[in-house]
């Protein structure tokens, strides 16, 4: 599963999410001197005169993000300070809807800054990027730790009588209420100037992390000298690699690119078993060479402040703060849900351990597994229980015809929706696309961007995010991006992707319907600005409709033959859905578990050796074995460092919970049909943060989110 998601941040929420790296910006001006000055024709000054101020690419430079961000700040400060002179006593039309308001100029640059630097970065958005970080920061305290504007807010919150308001508006004052006491704002004044401290320190390490972790990742690819290295991979994939080694100045050889996540895609396919080793170990160590793009320090030094940041709002790790006004509320209940799953998960891991270990031994292979034999002996066992061969699979994937006639048409045939590709309007990267959403009425809603390819210069994994958040307070649709990283085909070749690419574009798009599907008045509130363990669920929910038959009939064609995918090849698919959940449970499980042990430290705790400190983790927590390394590694662990899943990626498993068991009610009253897509929407997708999200789910559900279907999908019942 490739479920790596980045989610946009309200104007005003709690952490500004510096996102590192990527790609060649090919709109954007070459070879010339940056200049960084603020001038009258800096394109963030003014919102975009396109459709639904979607940023004008063709005039954006370089150097404009750091001179408009940095006045968008001070030009909200300037906004702030307004609403705390105001001589008139608080009430929420003076104070808090003029927060809202607030930072438009800074929204407008920073979330095409994010965009940038996450999917299309150079050597001068990286620095860019690590000198804004701390004043960033430094502005997030300037707002929620400014005594005066809290407390308006706390006179608005304990005082006013909230009769005249509407249930949303009553939702953003208890909103704001607690994202600013959970900032900081009632700490001592001496308090409030160590956590200023302690927040510019995280913010520069992070943006330095996120930059190392680039360079790390773009510096570990695997370099063949010799086509007989890469035995096994597909001719496709063969000459992609080819490309990639001649795009990095190594013609004559061929380059396999690390994605972010511990196994790669490669080791499947991959019969020269020195080969894998190696990929593996590039992959396994890239952050940790005791050189610049060592993270270990950084992460370690994170860790602490975090720790140390907690303490001083006066909760025993970072995890008890900051799980606060999640779902799950506190670690014990992240624990207790982890209990529930660990056992079984690892029981099976060590079957399917057992199972390919029979297949090396059969073939009088003389070692033992390890992680980096997994995936191929794996693939041959699936091949032998299931006769599944993934490149008898690929063939019906196409990129572009799953979007199509895949993705939008499922989207289409649950909420009435419609697309239309707009050519029209300037993108960052030449591979980008642009579609306008139409409601079932025919009214326009708003912008989808997809880039989707791998660049040397992208962040891995996949996510979306907002470059115009919905809210009829600002009188805005959205605007909302994918960005994935699959391989790029090889010039005049089809874009052939994996059944688990598939889930992923399922996936993202389930968090951009969120989005799009926002009904809000108020920014903060609107789309996917929820809980942690909630944001994930409409996502996750989504992936369901790749196999639902007659989606998957619609975008399943043979690229060459126009054959529609076998029902017996659909039949295989299906059956193997459950294989070899016992080593991809555990993995997100490991990964998970190291996120939680290393913001469960106190603030006394020295300065952990990461190494140590993730083999004692896992063994911790049951969830220690050779075989199954984490999903990530702690030293680049892009969520929880860089991507604001900090003591949040159980949230990954705790959705989906959430999303099996509503698909569960789906099935039980007739699966897709526009009536049942239409109830979803209303009820869950439409209502960003406006109400209690637990309460949220029960209306939907009728009853408590049950753990049973989660167990069935994966296997884990016996």
């Amino acid at each position: 599963m490739n479920k790596i998601t980045k989610i946009s941040m309200a104007p005003l929420a709690a952490a500004i999410l510096l996102v590192s790296a990527c790609g060649n910006n090919s709109q954007r001006t070459k070879n010339k001197p940056i200049v960084d000055t603020l001038t009258k024709d800096n394109p963030f000054l003014q919102a975009s005169t396109l459709a639904y101020q979607t940023p004008d690419f063709s005039k954006i430079k370089d150097g404009d993000f750091k001179p408009a961000i940095i006045e968008g700040m001070k030009r909200q400060l300037e906004e702030i300070k307004k609403i705390t002179d105001n001589p008139d006593s608080a009430t929420f039309l003076n104070t808090l809807v003029p927060l809202e308001q607030s930072g438009k100029l800074l929204e407008r640059a920073k979330n095409i800054f994010n965009l940038l630097t996450g999917a299309n970065t150079n050597d001068y958005l990286q620095k860019t990027q690590e000198e804004l970080a701390p004043l960033q920061a430094a502005h997030q305290d300037a707002i929620y730790l400014n005594k005066a504007l809290f407390d308006r807010i706390s006179t608005v919150h304990d005082h006013l009588d909230r009769s005249n308001l509407d249930a949303e508006s009553k939702r953003l004052v208890d909103y704001y209420y607690q994202e600013f006491v959970l900032a900081g704002a009632k700490l001592s004044e001496a308090d409030k100037t160590q956590l200023k401290q302690y927040n510019e320190q995280e913010a520069s390490l992070s943006a330095k992390f996120t930059n190392q972790l680039l360079a790390a990742g773009k510096a570990g690819a695997y370099i063949a000298n010799s086509k007989d290295e890469l035995a096994g991979l597909s001719d496709g994939a063969i000459a992609a690699a080819a490309e990639d080694a001649k795009a990095a100045d190594l013609d004559g050889k061929w380059l396999l690119p690390l994605q972010n996540t511990t196994q790669q895609p490669a080791l499947s396919s991959l019969t020269n078993r020195s080969t894998r080793e190696r990929l593996f170990e590039l992959s396994w160590n890239r952050a940790e060479k005791n050189d610049s793009n060592d993270t270990r320090k950084t992460i370690a030094t994170i860790a602490q402040i975090r720790a140390k940041k907690a303490a001083l709002m006066g909760y025993p790790s970072y995890a008890a703060w900051k799980l606060q006004d999640q779902m799950a509320k506190t670690p014990a209940a992240v624990d207790e849900f982890f209990a529930s799953l660990v056992p079984a998960s690892v029981k099976k891991a060590q079957q399917e351990a057992a199972d390919i270990q029979k297949v090396i031994d059969s073939t009088h292979g003389g070692f033992q597994l390890t992680p980096y034999d997994w995936d191929f002996y794996a693939d041959q066992v699936r091949k032998a229980r299931y006769d599944l061969d993934e490149n008898e699979v690929k063939p019906y994937f196409e990129l572009n015809k799953v979007l199509e006639d895949g993705v939008f048409y499922a989207a289409t045939q649950l909420y009435g929706i419609t697309f239309k590709e707009r050519k029209d309007l300037p993108v960052y990267q030449k591979d980008v696309r642009v579609f306008e959403l139409f409601d079932k009425d025919k009214t326009p809603m708003g912008l989808f961007y997809c880039d989707y390819f791998k660049r040397d210069n992208k962040s891995g994994g996949a996510w979306m995010d907002n470059l115009v958040t919905q809210s009829k307070l600002l009188g805005t649709k959205p605007v909302i991006y994918n960005v994935g990283n699959f391989t790029k085909p090889a010039p005049g070749q089809p874009a052939l992707i994996s059944f688990d690419d598939v889930i992923t574009m399922f996936h993202e798009f389930g968090h951009a319907l969120h989005g799009f599907f926002a009904d809000q008045q108020y920014p903060s509130l609107s789309g996917t600005n929820v809980a942690r363990d909630f944001v994930e669920f409409p996502s996750q929910f989504n992936e369901h409709w790749a196999l639902e038959p007659s989606i998957l009939k619609h975008y399943a064609v043979h690229y060459k033959t126009g054959q529609t995918i076998p029902q017996a090849l659909v039949d295989k698919i299906k059956k193997a859905s459950t294989f070899n959940q016992g080593y991809m449970l555990t993995e997100l499980l490991a990964a998970a578990a190291l996120d939680l042990q290393w913001h469960k430290l106190k603030a006394d705790a020295p300065l952990q050796n990461v190494d140590s400190f993730e083999v004692h983790a896992l063994q911790k927590t049951g969830l220690y074995m050779q075989q199954v390394p984490p999903r990530y590694r702690s030293s680049y662990f892009l969520h929880i460092w860089g991507n604001g899943y900090a003591a949040s990626y159980y949230a990954y498993l705790w959705t989906e919970m959430l999303d099996d068991d509503a698909f569960e009610w789906f099935k039980e009253h007739g699966g897709l049909t526009r009536a049942n897509g239409q109830r979803f929407r209303d009820m869950i997708l439409s209502k960003g943060n406006t109400e209690d999200l637990e309460k949220l789910y029960r209306d939907f559900r009728g009853q408590a989110p049950s753990i049973k279907p989660m167990e069935a999908n994966r296997g884990l019942l016996e």
